[in-house]
């Protein structure tokens, strides 16, 4: 039986990163025909990405990594947004990945089966078509937000103004609603930036590979998959395989202290605020936060990072979380709420302790609130979360709203909503609390032998044999 490889290509960022290598590790397991080659483009403003793939090379077999060499960053003066950093500095990696492979292929004497690119790595595109062999692009996020990128093209010809100006809602076939400006992503709202240059020449480029590989599930999303179904022919296949979710938390150690704290609260009793890797807020935030919680009367688990010096840095944790939050707060809530820096996620949401979550909205924690049937009070930060709080609350009926187009830096959130929103979201008999504990039992079916995600996996590895 001859071995394939596929060789994976991740945008350095670690929610990507984790992302699809959760989709690898699925592959390796369901056909060990597959081999797969993952390379990393080495980022300093990616410092936790070695130990994550320390943790997983030494306990995945069939992955390996290979360090692609370092190349400097593009310099602030040329790009001005997130999303241009990041297409920079890949398009500089181009002829390192054309290199590396093919030295791969010649020195390993395997058969390159195709590239399987992150939804930002499409100019790898190119590389693929030199080599002959196909590619995929994998879509960490949802099915809506592909839909949105897959309409995009349309909406730039048909809108002359900002999006942000726009005095109407509107109308894109991958959601039931008309969708407000102001929940789309940060990065298409000015169409004179280099941000939504970036993101118009990636959706330009989702109809070239042969497949796009999407970490969601039928029944979450069906508007968006119905779409997809009437677009056959005008679009590459789509494979919906999720949730992709790294349930073991490679990129997590267990915290004693908090999951101690956890084991003595009744269960479904405590909210937990934890908004991703990027997400913080400064002092005047801290304080309405805090003291919304406090007058909610429900149990809290918190964790509190501040805002990094850059743009293109991390956050971290407050040294003296006292100095920053109200006098007498950490005595006053002291057995009723635990406020931290960081928090294990995963562990965390999986705890049968935790009735509610106010979270950012990534698409990564919105599948692993699904998955533990936690439902979500959303605050949006950045990138596409504004889009998925959206679809969560108004299409899906699956979140509680605090705030759909919060972005960072904008007005802040008011005790009073954090109030208003904790005790809603914590509601034990709420419709919503029904309705994600009936998605949690859906999530996983969709993994199933014979699920849906299942399913559609075997129709991507069938389609690559075909190809091969």
């Amino acid at each position: 039986m001859e071995k394939m490889e596929l060789v994976f290509i991740p945008t350095p960022v670690m929610g990507h990163l984790v992302s699809i290598v959760e989709l690898a590790k699925v592959l390796i397991l369901r056909d060990n025909r597959f081999s797969i080659t993952v390379l990393i483009m080495k980022a300093s403003f990616a410092s936790t990405i070695p130990s994550y793939i320390e943790s997983i090379a030494s306990s995945t077999t069939g992955i390996r990594f290979l360090d692609l060499p370092q190349l400097d960053p593009p310099s602030p003066e040329i790009v001005k947004s997130p999303e241009a950093f990041i297409s920079v500095f890949i398009e500089s990696h181009k002829p390192l990945v054309k290199h590396t492979i093919t030295n791969l292929i010649e020195s390993d004497s395997v058969r390159l089966a195709g590239l399987v690119l992150d939804m930002f790595c499409v100019t790898m595109i190119d590389v693929a078509n030199e080599l002959g062999v196909p590619s995929f692009i994998y879509f960490p996020s949802g099915a809506a937000f592909l839909g949105l990128m897959l309409h995009l093209p349309t909406l730039h010809h048909q809108i002359i103004t900002d999006f942000k100006d726009s005095d109407t809602d509107f109308i894109i076939p991958a959601f039931s609603n008309p969708v407000p400006p102001l929940v789309l992503p940060s990065g298409i709202l000015t169409k004179k930036s280099d941000g939504y240059d970036m993101l118009l020449k990636v959706a330009l480029r989702f109809k070239e590979p042969a497949g796009i590989i999407v970490n969601t599930f039928a029944d979450l999303e069906s508007k968006p998959v119905n779409w997809f179904v009437e677009l056959e022919g005008q679009i590459p296949p789509v494979y919906l395989v999720g949730p992709l979710l790294d349930l073991k938390g490679h990129t997590e150690s267990p915290s004693d202290q908090i999951m101690d704290w956890l084991d003595k609260q009744p269960p479904s009793s405590v909210i937990l605020l934890c908004f991703g890797s990027m997400g913080s807020f400064g002092v005047p935030q801290v304080r309405e936060i805090a003291l919304g919680l406090e007058r909610s009367g429900c149990r809290f688990l918190w964790s509190m990072r501040q805002p990094p010096k850059t743009e293109l840095t991390f956050q971290s944790d407050y040294t003296n979380p006292e100095e920053v939050l109200p006098d007498g707060f950490l005595k006053r809530m002291d057995g009723r709420g635990l406020v931290c820096g960081w928090v294990p996620q995963v562990a965390v949401l999986a705890h049968q302790a935790i009735g509610g979550f106010v979270s950012h909205c990534g698409w990564n924690s919105t599948l692993e609130s699904l998955w533990n049937g936690v439902p979500i009070l959303t605050w949006p930060i950045y990138a596409e979360q504004q889009l998925n709080a959206f679809e969560m609350v108004k299409e899906l009926g699956l979140a509680v709203e605090m705030r759909l187009d919060y972005r960072s830096g904008a007005d802040l959130v008011t005790a009073e909503e954090v109030e208003r929103g904790v005790r809603c979201v914590m509601d034990g008999d709420s419709e919503i609390r029904r309705k994600v504990k009936e998605m949690g039992g859906k999530i996983k079916k969709a993994v199933t032998d014979g699920g849906s995600s299942f399913s559609s996996l075997g129709r991507f590895i069938e389609d690559l044999l075909v190809k091969n």
